[in-house]
């Protein structure tokens, strides 16, 4: 039993990866697992540190303007189209699996071509675009969101299951979310995180709200500000220079926010939230409904074809989040939302209802029977 996955990039596509192969493990504990990916992405780091072996090919993000950068990136391409046919050739792959990034594109292609069975997990309600040029030729396609429907063949081979997301996160309850992070349990907690692609915009937000928060009678935040912006911030609450050498600690207090540069827990941090502000990556917001919580949700901007702005207005229709774009946040758009989500504590409730409707914990279990069903092992 072989599994060949296609992840590369940002997290929110490797992690989708290592969640389905992790449960690939667990059924079939004799199968053998390999992940394609690139030199350039965080699955270089991330997919040996989780046990898996990883092969790297080129590829590169295809320019739409016709420029030399262009025929280079094409070269790029049929380079890594070829180590592709190699790898499945040497590997005999019973089924080859994209989660997304560019890496997927070269190999999926090639495993069509090399009739292995093929299958998709698109994590967004806007698909990229690689997904959306090779859906036709997929044996699956399971879809994060139904609104993605529209853009992959409407002949059975779509399946709406969520988004695969660790075992972990439902795991715990609230108070052993609360003790694990030594929190106070009668206090509301606030959790803000910027995703792997950057909250500068929430940080800046953050700041400019923290004497206000540091108002409010029982409350508690805990604040991931990104390991690029934790120095300065940390700086700041410390009183320290900007210029000075002193090493900051690993974390600070600034009156009742806890600032981090990484939520190391997190399936403690989610279970202990009362309302999470954070950005409308796909994985995020899978963690974020399956707990039913409701959310602030502050696209990031650059992400492509803006699909975590469409992300996020899917739950803001059903009354699951509020969305404030990123061009809008300060500490006074972010204040707003917060203190009167805090004063309603019926709106909190009916949000967190929403969400938990949204939520799909089986997600992982499904694309698995799907993946099993498509290599022949079911």
């Amino acid at each position: 039993m072989r599994v060949l996955i296609a992840a590369g990039g940002t997290g929110g596509h490797i992690y989708p990866g290592l969640t389905i192969a992790n449960e690939l493990k667990k059924r079939y504990p004799q199968g053998e697992i390999l992940f394609v990916g690139t030199q350039y992405g965080l699955e270089k780091d991330i997919v040996p540190r989780a046990g898996y072996p990883l092969e790297l090919i080129s590829v590169q993000y295809i320019r739409r303007a016709l420029s030399l950068d262009l025929v280079k990136t094409g070269f790029i391409a049929l380079k890594g189209l070829g180590q592709s046919f190699r790898i499945i050739r040497r590997f005999k792959p019973d089924v080859v699996v994209g989660t997304g990034g560019y890496v997927a594109g070269p190999v999926l292609l090639a495993a069509t071509l090399s009739r292995v069975p093929t299958f998709i997990q698109e994590q967004n309600a806007f698909p990229g675009i690689t997904n959306r040029l090779l859906g036709r030729f997929m044996s699956g396609i399971a879809l994060g969101y139904a609104e993605a429907e529209r853009y992959f063949p409407k002949d059975g081979r779509v399946i709406v299951t969520g988004n695969p997301i660790r075992s972990e996160i439902t795991a715990i309850s609230k108070a052993e979310g609360i003790r694990r992070l030594k929190l106070r349990p009668d206090y509301r907690t606030i959790v803000v995180f910027g995703g792997s692609q950057g909250g500068l915009s929430i940080n800046r937000a953050m700041r400019e709200l923290a004497p206000r928060l540091n108002r409010e009678a029982r409350l508690q935040v805990i604040h991931q500000t990104g390991q690029k912006s934790y120095g300065a911030i940390a700086r700041e609450v410390l009183g320290l220079s900007d210029q000075g050498t002193e090493e900051v600690p690993p974390s600070v207090q600034d009156g009742c926010i806890r600032i981090v540069p990484y939520i190391y827990d997190m399936p403690a941090a989610l279970a202990a939230a009362d309302l999470v502000v954070g950005r409308a990556g796909a994985l995020s917001i899978a963690e974020i409904t399956v707990r039913g919580l409701p959310a602030i949700l502050i696209p990031f901007p650059y992400a492509a074809e803006n699909h975590q702005e469409k992300n996020a207005r899917v739950l803001e229709r059903v009354g699951a989040a509020r969305v404030i774009l990123d061009r809008d946040v300060n500490g006074d758009t972010l204040g707003a939302c917060i203190f009167e989500l805090l004063g309603n504590p019926s709106l909190l409730a009916r949000m967190a209802a929403a969400s938990k409707e949204l939520g799909r914990a089986d997600a992982t279990q499904v694309i698995v029977d799907r993946i099993a069903e498509l290599a022949g092992w079911s």
